[in-house]
């Protein structure tokens, strides 16, 4: 197998933690437990526009899917509220070890998102990680969302290296799928679901924490 040249990191979840976020549910009247089935839709919507090849952004099926399972009583106030600084979420505590890890390695590090590219790389800067990552790609460049494979090509050819010098590392199973899929090599961190769904193709490594998956990768 090649030697691995880059990681390219999911962000939102994997490396960036939504703690507040039921928090900012609550705070305008809606239940915290919302966050959960809110997300999911959110991220079903965005999987299904790229399935039949449409796009949208993060934020406009994020607020969408909000008014969808609020029945439409949402206002433009709460979405704006709890879709606001999210550059400003926190990182997980594993995060910048693992990034030091591959830094150490000599191993490239762009981030992945279906998001803002400005969001997220806000979000790498507040965290003190911008010098780990040399640039993060918007599947809005591409106009699909995960886990299409034009989403990961994209990562590989801005990159300028075959897809098996590539690892995506991710805390979805689904996103690991599509990875694969699109011939890159794939690393699942366990912090999101638990345990790796067995419907999606399995990842080349997995671990309970960052740094663990990256030494996996590197072995």
């Amino acid at each position: 197998m090649p030697e691995l040249k880059a990681v390219a990191f999911d962000v939102v979840e994997t490396l960036m933690s939504l703690e507040e976020v039921p928090g900012r549910l609550a705070e305008r009247g809606y239940p915290a437990g919302l966050f959960g089935p809110w997300f999911t839709r959110a991220v079903r919507d965005g999987m299904a526009l790229a399935a039949a090849g449409g796009y949208r952004t993060f934020d406009e099926i994020c607020a969408a899917a909000l008014r969808d399972i609020t029945g439409e009583e949402v206002d433009q106030a709460t979405i704006d509220h709890v879709l606001g600084g999210w550059d400003r979420f926190p990182a997980h505590d594993d995060v910048l070890p693992a990034l030091e890890e591959l830094r150490a390695a000599g191993v490239r590090v762009i981030g992945l998102t279906t998001g803002s590219a400005e969001v997220i790389s806000g979000f790498f800067a507040r965290s003190g990680l911008s010098d780990h990552v040399e640039a993060v790609l918007s599947c809005a460049d591409v106009g699909a969302w995960k886990p299409a494979p034009a989403a990961y090509r994209y990562a590989t050819t801005w990159l300028d290296l075959d897809p098996d010098q590539v690892a995506l590392v991710a805390a979805h199973a689904w996103d690991c799928h599509g990875a694969k899929r699109a011939g890159l090599r794939t690393g699942w961190v366990s912090r999101l679901e638990g345990r790796y769904n067995p419907t999606f193709d399995p990842a080349d490594a997995t671990a309970d924490d960052l740094p663990t998956l990256i030494r996996k990768l590197l072995a």
